[in-house]
């Protein structure tokens, strides 16, 4: 660069500055340009200075591509998400970067709470810093936590950790809770984080060994919806199953084909059948026939605003959470056998290459002619001599969903075959047995059909677009993992003596080459759990970013729209774009998936954790049962304080504390990822494999305490 032209990009970049201190608001980049007067050919310029500026801290850029100075950026507002060692982050809803919140600065605020943070001027770590200056609205109203009475007053201990204060309870607001009990604390008042927060009793659930309260709670703690308002019953009760001639001009009539649902043994909804005939050409057409619900639940009526509020249904261990009242979900919408049901088919012609070669997406009516379980399907594939009338449509389905599977998987897909439990329960509602789930022939059978599905939809809506703009539409996006989890990654595999090369731009090939290698041996649980953990979230987005893990360019959810209301919306939306859509929809649907797709992402994190805090309640329970007994484990985290060991057959972890490890002064190497022996060396690693005994079970903190017996690996010399 000549002297002429420095000189003169530093006269831009105080324009630059001097326009937007001015002006005290953020603008796109033309828009700066245009207003300080930029030429055409100093262009170039004019962007290298606002790059510079940006890059030195001077100007900040935001979301959608606009820029401010940073002194006009020092509040702002976000949600607080706190974490289970007492600080939080609050995700600045202008930049999208995450703002760390200590614990002496969260001023009152609890997780989920919309509130207004001053930044500091200068931040110690990568994260920007601040303190939470008002809450201008709660997240939440209600806790569950465990009552506990003192001589003079009450007080509630919350249940999730992320909630970092007992609630003082007075005796007039105490529902006659009993000390131990389970209970609904509503906050009262919260003036200052010198105090506690005042809360009343609303609901008195029972003692945690009780049938049916340890789900309870979790249903309570998360604000879930047991039951419908009686509006939205009433209406759904409204619905017929009826076929018009309207609806036999405007669908394609399946009912004299070959089609069958698999769902597991206690499934209760079907929302998708499939079928597979061979071409004359030699090509496979595979029927994905998914319930219509959207033919049911109209936007904006009762119903569909419940089911938008809801999200998805939330499968908890005893019972499950449904987002469409009984009516829609196990009877009207679910594609029970020999009942006529309306359908959205998707049938896709694939070649020998597992190619979709053609397509047709149209509503249908298809009538189910067998309900079959997964565990029936996969005895029919292992049986060469099976007699049952559909083995051979069967064993040539497990054929093609191999051959699928095998492309996807060469193209970089990622298979994430993580292991899972379910319970056996007595009629009390306590755990009688752990059984750990596994993955069967027939499992992958429909998991292969439906992914294909999900990207010919997507595919579908990119070809109807056509060079313009995409039409609006949800997309399951999962984003690439960001350098700092790669680097713990990689750490973390070389703590477990793993040497492979992981690169800063990991692609999803990486990743699996990386699972292939670590398959069978005792790694295996622990390295795909970390991975899990290291990807991103996926997420519903307006915005076609790919899906990084599965290796997909183009992916949505389209398969389950008794379960997902995405779901039900793609069906809308796929009928809606059978004719031309007026430019007016076309930015109503924008700005209304945007909330769909805000809505849905947050229900379904929501979802998850109730799910899993379901799960680990049972599998405390079931552990509480064998206290003195031993098992074998493998330690999955290493910390100061001691080394969690994971029981792997149960999935059940806790804590061997380093009090209990007497046998030697152990220092924490967290380079390493091991505790190790400061007399004898012997060390113990991430990963390791250890005999463990239960020593203590903690029914209200949901917490186990393992001591170890003995050590598989031989002692090491540090």
């Amino acid at each position: 660069m000549s002297k002429e032209e420095r000189k003169l990009m530093k006269q831009i970049k105080k324009q630059i500055e001097t326009f937007l201190k001015e002006k005290k608001k953020p603008f796109k980049r033309k828009e700066i340009s245009h207003a300080i007067g930029i030429s055409k050919k100093n262009y170039y310029l004019f962007r290298e200075a606002l790059n510079e500026l940006v890059k030195n801290g001077k100007v900040a850029r935001l979301k959608g591509g606009k820029y401010s100075t940073v002194s006009s950026l020092q509040k702002t507002k976000g949600v607080l998400q706190m974490t289970r060692k007492g600080f939080g982050f609050v995700t600045d809803e202008r930049t999208g970067e995450d703002i760390f919140i200590a614990a002496q600065h969260l001023n009152t605020a609890l997780d989920q709470d919309l509130v207004e943070v001053q930044l500091f001027a200068v931040s110690r770590g990568r994260n920007k810093e601040g303190r939470v200056t008002r809450i201008i609205s709660r997240g939440k109203s209600t806790f569950v936590g465990t009552y506990h009475k003192s001589e003079y007053y009450g007080f509630v201990v919350p249940d999730d950790p992320r909630v970092y204060r007992d609630f003082y309870i007075h005796e007039r607001h105490s529902l006659n809770a009993k000390d131990g009990q389970k209970v609904v604390v509503e906050l009262e008042k919260w003036d200052s984080h010198k105090l506690n927060p005042e809360g009343r009793i609303v609901e008195v659930l029972g003692y945690p060994d009780e049938p049916g309260v340890d789900v309870v709670s979790v249903v309570r703690g998360f604000g879930l919806p047991i039951h419908f308002p009686k509006k939205v019953e009433k209406e759904a009760r409204k619905a017929e199953m009826k076929i018009t001639p309207k609806d036999l001009a405007e669908r394609l009539d399946l009912r004299d084909w070959d089609i069958f649902t698999i769902d597991p043994a206690d499934a209760k909804d079907f929302d998708d059948a499939v079928s597979l005939t061979r071409l004359e050409n030699g090509n496979y057409l595979l029927g994905v026939h998914i319930a219509d619900v959207s033919h049911f639940v109209p936007e904006g009526s009762a119903v569909d605003e419940e089911a938008r509020r809801r999200g998805t249904s939330i499968y908890l261990v005893d019972r499950v959470v449904p987002m469409l009242p009984e009516h829609l979900s196990n009877k009207l919408c679910s594609l029970q056998p020999h009942e006529d049901r309306f359908t959205f088919s998707c049938l896709m012609e694939i070649n020998a290459d597992g190619e979709v070669v053609n397509y047709e997406i149209k509503p249908s009516i298809i009538h189910s002619t067998r309900r079959f379980t997964y565990e029936e399907v996969q005895a029919i594939l292992d049986d060469p001599n099976s007699a049952d009338p559909y083995a051979d449509v069967l064993k040539e389905m497990n054929q093609l969903s191999q051959l699928l599977r095998r492309k996807r998987l060469a193209e970089g897909s990622i298979d994430f075959d993580t292991p899972e439990v379910k319970f056996r329960l007595d009629e009390t509602g306590k755990p009688v047995e752990i059984i750990p789930v596994e993955r069967l022939e027939s499992h992958m059978l429909i998991e292969e059909f439906m992914l294909m599905a999900n990207q010919t939809v997507t595919k579908h809506i990119q070809a109807i677009s056509g060079n313009g703009k995409p039409l609006p539409f949800i997309y399951r996006v999962h984003e690439k993992p960001d350098k700092e989890k790669i680097q713990k990654f990689r750490d973390f595999l070389r703590a477990l003596g793993y040497t492979y090369s992981v690169k800063q731009k990991l692609t999803p090939r990486d990743f699996q080459k990386i699972l292939q290698k670590i398959e069978g041996t005792k790694d295996e649980v622990l390295v795909k759990e970390v991975a899990l953990r290291t990807m991103m979230k996926a997420v519903y987005s307006q915005n076609n970013v790919g899906h990084f893990g599965l290796g997909f360019e183009y992916y949505t959810h389209f398969t389950s729209p008794i379960r997902r209301y995405p779901d039900l919306v793609v069906h809308r939306l796929l009928k809606e774009y059978m004719e031309p859509v007026p430019r007016k929809r076309i930015r109503e649907l924008k700005k209304y998936l945007k909330q769909v797709c805000q809505t849905s992402s947050e229900r379904e994190r929501v979802a998850l954790e109730a799910e899993r805090q379901s799960i680990k309640i049972k599998q405390v329970e079931w552990i509480a049962k064998h206290k003195g007994e031993i098992f074998k484990g493998i330690i999955s985290g290493v910390t100061a304080y001691g080394m969690f060991v994971e029981i792997v057959p149960y999935l059940i972890e806790g804590l061997v504390h380093i009090d209990s490890m007497a046998d030697d002064f152990y220092i924490y190497s967290e380079k390493t990822y091991s505790l190790i022996g400061k007399e004898s060396g012997r060390q113990y690693r991430l990963g390791d494999e250890v005999t463990i005994q239960v020593a203590n079970v903690d029914l209200e903190n949901n917490t186990v305490d393992f001591k170890l017996v003995e050590s598989t690996p031989e002692a090491e010399t540090a």
